[in-house]
């Protein structure tokens, strides 16, 4: 399982388009959306609101994903949300399952492990704050992909989110790993953005992927088009194609 974090640097599109290509190589894939917004759903499924009392929060009520997990194609299977989940917090803190647990980060992974060996692969978005949904997120993972814009803000939320990780590893799952560090939505064309680019893959020269996610037209077009019926996904995610392959390569090899 994998979490993607970091607001605003494509994390959505990213996730969406590494299921699709997961499973158009033939692997079944469960997508799990642990952000309030919805966006994963919408962009691989329905709008939000058409999950509605069924959705993962209604999930977590019942501690059961049955009837909660929606089938997209033959091997993309969609877990989704809605903004109902921004009670997730609430949920934790006074529901009968966990208000009286010490620890309330184990919730998503408990939740997805009567299910977990179905699949191949489990993608898991997240929102870009550290709050119930995203420690849920990494806790349940075994690998995450930290996706970093080429600015200063983008920059410096690395180091922060990394020591998250690794207090997750040393408090509840050792198994965790960062997969490697996706530097999106870069303009080549912009000075301060080659310098971030520089400057990432020399602090962390272990863990950048090779490819880089350009601001390309077709690519932001992903959220208003979809990746089932556009025209223009074959240009869309043309770049992805060789992330996609580094992540594969990354996964058989640890």
């Amino acid at each position: 399982m994998w979490a993607f974090r970091k607001g605003g640097v494509g994390k959505t599109t990213t996730a969406g388009v590494l299921c699709y290509l997961l499973a158009k190589d033939g692997y079944k894939v469960l997508a799990v959306d642990m952000d309030s917004q919805g966006n994963l759903s919408s962009l691989l499924g329905d709008s939000e609101d058409y999950y509605n009392g069924w959705s993962i929060i209604e999930a977590f009520e019942e501690s059961s994903t049955k009837g909660c997990i929606h089938k997209i194609t033959d091997q993309l299977d969609l877990l989704p949300a809605n903004d109902y989940l921004s009670t997730f917090a609430r949920w934790l803190y006074t529901g009968p399952q966990y208000k009286n647990e010490p620890d309330k980060s184990t919730a998503l992974k408990d939740l997805l492990e009567p299910v977990i060996n179905n699949y191949d692969f489990v993608i898991i978005d997240t929102p870009p704050s550290l709050a119930e949904p995203m420690v849920n997120a990494i806790t349940a993972s075994d690998f995450v992909i930290v996706l970093s814009e080429s600015s200063k803000w983008a920059y410096d939320a690395i180091p922060r989110f990394i020591a998250t990780i690794d207090i997750a590893k040393e408090m509840v799952n050792p198994d965790i790993a960062v997969l490697g560090i996706l530097r999106t939505l870069t303009d080549v064309r912009r000075t301060d953005n080659k310098a971030f680019l520089e400057i990432i893959e020399e602090d962390y020269p272990e863990l950048i992927f090779k490819t880089v996610i350009k601001r390309k037209a077709a690519t932001g077009r992903i959220s208003f088009e979809g990746l089932f019926e556009n025209r223009g996904l074959r240009s869309a995610i043309d770049q992805y194609k060789k992330f996609y392959k580094e992540v594969l390569q990354r996964v058989h090899q640890g």
